[in-house]
């Protein structure tokens, strides 16, 4: 039986960020409007941990807590907005209404 191998993303709050544990990967956000709507402004993950997968994880992290917050998502970062919103569709409902682009 296959397990798979998810890494662990934490929250840094501190640092508005969602981010691997040894923070090496990261999505960063900046809060708007009163704190209602999350705005994804940059992903980071080192050449050396490219192709695993984790650009992914960290948005699924952020886009999970911004659900269970009833927050809105703004994909300033080109990876949220060209990539993982295409790929992942059911995560659309979350983008705040106001920037929501067809492209998405």
């Amino acid at each position: 039986m296959a397990t798979e191998n998810k890494p662990k993303i934490v929250w840094n709050e501190g640092r508005h960020r969602f981010e691997t544990e040894d923070h090496g990967a990261f999505i960063e956000y900046k809060m708007m409007n009163n704190g209602t709507v999350m705005d994804l402004v940059r992903t980071y993950v080192p050449s050396s941990k490219a192709g695993l997968g984790l650009a992914s994880h960290l948005c699924v992290a952020a886009f999970e807590h911004a659900s269970s917050r009833s927050f809105s998502i703004v994909p300033t970062c080109s990876y949220v907005s060209e990539t993982f919103l295409p790929r992942n569709p059911s995560w659309k409902h979350l983008v705040y209404p106001k920037i929501l682009k067809s492209s998405i």
